[in-house]
């Protein structure tokens, strides 16, 4: 990560908790204060899972495109990564759950926009636990899911209706394509 765009994310995810009001900070606390070392590893995982977000896809990682997808999955395997690394699995996932749904609860959206978020960051945690499973925790990386997530990006489905079921599949909403930012070379054709 280049120092310049960690400190520039770092600065906007700083900026957005100033905008909380007093019982969402309350709310933040209950959940972060029990867990110091995993708040810490989540932060971390925030300003990656945004930094190589803007990387891969400059256009949509923030305006519920398919980098907004993207970024909402890497966001959940990194958190699992780094937690399990100091953790239990099953601890890393209540706690990867109960963080990425408060995150919803505190920056609303509007019903498609939440839908969205929480469906891909259920699949980010599909995926890492999918890959517990052959390789040990202590030995994750951040490339493991890269290439994963961009083969998921390149077949996201489009979010219309609440009531369909989407699987494992990224979504995004309509409009917010882009498919010109995924570069050819970081998606091999057999993944």
């Amino acid at each position: 990560m280049g120092g310049i765009s960690f400190m520039r994310t770092a600065r906007i995810f700083i900026n957005t908790l100033k905008t909380l009001s007093l019982a969402k900070i309350v709310k933040l606390l209950k959940l972060t204060v029990p867990h110091p070392l995993f708040t810490i590893l989540s932060f971390f995982a925030t300003i990656k899972s945004f930094t190589l977000a803007q990387m891969y896809f400059p256009k949509t990682n923030s305006n519920n495109g398919i980098g907004n997808a993207f970024r909402h999955a890497l966001w959940t395997c990194l958190i699992l990564m780094y937690c399990c690394k100091i953790s239990s699995p099953k601890k890393a996932l209540q706690f990867c759950k109960r963080m990425t749904n408060l995150h919803e609860e505190l920056f609303p959206n509007e019903p498609l926009e939440k839908e969205m978020d929480l469906h891909n960051n259920k699949v980010g945690m599909d995926l890492f636990m999918e890959m517990l499973q052959g390789i040990h925790r202590q030995f994750f990386e951040t490339s493991f899911f890269i290439e994963q997530l961009l083969y998921k990006a390149k077949t996201a489905r489009i979010l219309e209706n609440l009531d369909e079921d989407y699987g494992n599949e990224l979504i995004y909403l309509r409009g917010k394509e882009n498919w010109e930012e995924i570069p050819k070379s970081l998606v091999s054709e057999n993944s």
